[in-house]
């Protein structure tokens, strides 16, 4: 079995850029993250661009869609930034055949108190185990992405 891994930019692939305090995305962190984990599962990485998700126009959710469909596997990963991981979510119901699960991180993976490696450890074995779907793992929930919403006042995601 594999689950491959989308990425797409958000905060979760944030470095620390200059001496102003200003972020950029990099390069993705997931197969850093995998690595340091030991994980041993096939996981082939797409990394498709890097856009913080409030510039991800619906052109980028139809590659999204479209890099999906064309893979020959069954589990996928997609990362995310978690502003318009929802709206990215919705865009995708109807795929046939896959078990996609969108995840993203509130702080980036560099940082150490990151939620990055649980909700990614939490997306990869929702592929596996979930039925064909499109879902959101974070915060230790699977989500519709058609009825949650990001709290950002809390920092978390949760039912709408």
């Amino acid at each position: 079995m594999s689950v491959t891994i989308i990425t797409t930019g958000g905060t979760i692939d944030k470095i620390y850029y200059d001496a102003k305090n200003d972020y950029h995305i990099g390069q993705p962190q997931a197969p850093k993250i995998l690595e340091r984990a030991g994980v041993t599962l096939d996981t082939p990485l797409i990394p498709l661009f890097r856009k913080d998700s409030l510039d991800i126009t619906d052109e980028d959710r139809a590659l999204i869609r479209s890099t999906v469909e064309q893979q020959p596997g069954h589990n996928i990963v997609i990362t995310h930034g978690t502003d318009t991981m929802t709206k990215t979510g919705v865009f995708l119901q109807g795929i046939k055949g896959k078990t996609i699960v969108l995840m993203g991180a509130m702080y980036p993976a560099e940082f150490r108190d990151s939620d990055a490696v649980f909700n990614l450890g939490a997306a990869i074995m929702a592929a596996q185990t979930l039925p064909e779907g499109v879902y959101i793992a974070m915060n230790g929930r699977v989500f519709n992405p058609a009825k949650c919403v990001k709290n950002v006042a809390e920092n978390r995601f949760e039912e709408a």
